[in-house]
């Protein structure tokens, strides 16, 4: 029978530190590597196998998770709060944090959490995005309304959030807001005293 190794990732922004583990806890490798795939294939070249990891949930688990799991026996994502909680320790630093990932792992101690697929983390990810983008939109719109109230500018308040509005009166709009945005300045300007 193949002995397993448990791996703890504490994985960063610019950096993954890990510690390598056998059933019996004995360390056989622990250090840090770059985040970056290049340098994640030439470190799993170097594993013995089979192996299974863990990691903490942060915001670059998902690219590292799904770069590790094809070459992995197994491969677990912790629960942040509940892993603070079994592990919580006086002294904390990169490699601790990896060893004790590592020992949650081979104890079966390890709070895991629900890892979506990438399918759904990419799609989650358009989604969030298209949201802020439709957002920015009528937060800019809204402005511009304001603006041209403020500047006493009639315009069609119906069609004001419509697709075609500004594509139709773009130049009347853009000469308005600078006429108003223009004349701000300058009475802002002449009444600075700098």
């Amino acid at each position: 029978m193949q002995t397993m190794y448990y791996i703890g990732l504490d994985v960063h922004k610019k950096k993954i530190s890990y510690s390598v583990k056998d059933g019996s806890s004995h360390i056989h490798a622990e250090g840090a590597i770059p985040a970056a795939r290049s340098d994640l294939d030439r470190w799993m070249k170097t594993l013995p196998a089979p192996w299974t990891a863990a990691m903490e949930a942060t915001i670059f688990t998902g690219w590292i998770y799904d770069h590790l799991k094809p070459h992995a026996a197994a491969l677990k994502v912790a629960h942040p709060l509940m892993l603070r909680a079994i592990a919580a320790a006086k002294k904390k630093n990169d490699r601790i944090d990896a060893n004790k990932i590592a020992d949650c792992l081979r104890c079966d101690f390890l709070p895991e959490c629900y890892m979506a697929s990438t399918e759904i983390r990419e799609r989650r990810r358009t989604l969030r995005y298209r949201n802020l983008l439709v957002h920015q939109a009528v937060q800019l719109k809204n402005k511009i309304s304001g603006v041209l109230m403020e500047a006493g500018v009639s315009y069609n308040k119906q069609k004001l959030h419509k697709v075609g509005y500004f594509k139709s009166s773009t130049s009347t709009l853009c000469r308005c807001l600078l006429r108003c945005l223009g004349s701000g300045f300058l009475r802002i300007a002449s009444s600075s005293p700098f």
